[in-house]
């Protein structure tokens, strides 16, 4: 994807490719830890152990701007493995956000440091650093989305997307849908205002005398 491309996915809210893309979205269960957040980056991939985060580590460590950080947490959903410092670290090299398939923790530091967190909640309860198990930039799956490094994500506080970088063209076509249709929002709340109906402007009638038609 040009920077061009990347600078108009950066406008469109998920939601909106919601409306022409049926794949790609991670479980509702991801969700932005505050509000008013939106981001679009490229994968930096990191798969994990149940209670090891040596590779949470390297990934902030190695990742830079503009990079999403995507954890798989391979199930667990009780260990934190991302909290202040892992935050602050990330806020150092600029990383656009961090998105995890578990929890996160410090929720207070995590506000106030500033990089945004999607994780499924929060726990008190903390990976360690092991060395054990662990990689990074390999094909993942984080909330029920198959993750390959350098693929597009995109979130806020509706959910997150994942869009692969091997299908651009299509990806460029929701693009395109999805700014059509935020750009005719003003103009259907307009008519909504002077009186029309939702279902004649989206034509939901016509599709039901249809179907009323057809049985």
């Amino acid at each position: 994807m040009n920077l061009v491309w990347e600078q108009r996915a950066k406008k469109v809210e998920p939601a909106t490719m919601g409306h022409f893309l049926h794949e790609g979205f991670m479980s509702p269960k991801v969700q932005a830890l505050w509000p008013n957040v939106r981001v679009f980056g490229r994968a930096v991939t990191v798969q994990i152990s149940v209670n090891d985060s040596t590779m949470v580590h390297k990934a902030v460590s190695l990742a830079g701007e503009g990079d999403v950080v995507v954890i798989s947490r391979n199930g667990d959903a009780k260990h934190a493995c991302v909290g202040e410092m892992v935050a602050y670290a990330a806020k150092a090299r600029n990383i656009e956000a961090i998105v995890i398939d578990g929890p996160a923790t410090d929720i207070q530091a995590l506000r106030e440091i500033g990089v945004p967190v999607f994780a499924t909640g929060l726990s008190p309860i903390t990976t360690q650093l092991l060395g054990q198990t662990g990689g990074i930039n390999e094909v993942i799956t984080c909330g029920n989305v198959v993750v390959s490094p350098g693929d597009y994500v995109t979130a806020d506080e509706n959910g997150v997307l994942v869009l692969e970088k091997t299908k651009e063209s299509k990806i460029f076509e929701a693009i395109e849908k999805a700014e059509a249709s935020e750009a005719n929002e003003p103009i259907m709340k307009n008519k909504i205002d002077n009186g029309e109906t939702l279902a004649s402007l989206t034509k939901a009638d016509e599709l039901i005398q249809l179907t009323e038609i057809n049985q």
